[in-house]
């Protein structure tokens, strides 16, 4: 990643496919009931505090209870599974799948993930950082905050059981956070993103040069 060659290549293809591809699962086994088409145009939650709920998407049935799932991005519905459309489906069986158009800061985010050292949720729990890092945090922000292996780093909040998390990866700064403390996180989902020292002006490379080129 040090070199123009790969970068200009990493540039061409958010150029050249500038979207996101969220797809969307069966929460549970139950009977689908699709609330959209192919190509519909759909929005994620909006308000102040996020709390207007997106478009609905499906409806899905198990034992008499329904449950209508919304849209958590904005985008348009792509790979729409018509064929289910009133059948009984699995857990996890793939229902479609939103295009989500990438804004600058989002481009940037996904960017660096390719260069930063990126730390993930090692289970489904809610997150919170370690108090000695929220502290140093809360004094200097998180770009302050140099880490090394083994440094407890965060808390993990599991069925009202608290679990320190201890920091594998490369020495750096938490350049990126990408959850907020005590909201759920799925498994495998980036919790923070560590720049190594020798990186950061690759770093400030890339959001110079997204800001400039992009609208």
């Amino acid at each position: 990643m040090s070199d123009n060659i790969h970068f200009d290549e990493i540039i061409s293809r958010y150029r050249s496919d500038p979207y996101d591809y969220v797809d969307m699962y069966a929460m549970h086994t139950g009977k689908i009931r699709f609330l959209v088409e192919e190509g519909d145009e759909v929005e994620g939650p909006s308000g102040e505090w996020k709390h207007i709920a997106g478009n609905k998407l499906y409806e899905i049935t198990r034992e008499r209870n329904t449950k209508e799932i919304t849209s958590l991005t904005n985008g348009t519905i792509l790979s729409l599974r018509k064929e289910l459309d009133g059948k009984f489906v699995e857990a996890d069986e793939k229902l479609l799948t939103i295009r989500h158009p990438l804004k600058k800061k989002e481009i940037i985010e996904s960017i660096l993930q390719e260069v930063l050292f990126v730390f993930h949720a090692p289970e489904r729990a809610r997150y919170y950082f370690a108090m000695d890092i929220q502290s140093r945090i809360e004094q200097k922000g998180a770009r302050s905050v140099m880490v090394h292996p083994g440094d407890e780093v965060l808390t993990m909040s599991l069925m009202k059981r608290d679990t320190p998390v201890f920091y594998e990866g490369e020495e750096g700064i938490i350049h990126s956070v990408y959850f907020k403390p005590g909201e759920s996180v799925d498994q495998g989902a980036p919790l923070i993103g560590i720049c190594a020292k020798d990186k950061l002006p690759l770093i400030q490379k890339i959001i110079t040069r997204v800001k400039a080129e992009w609208e």
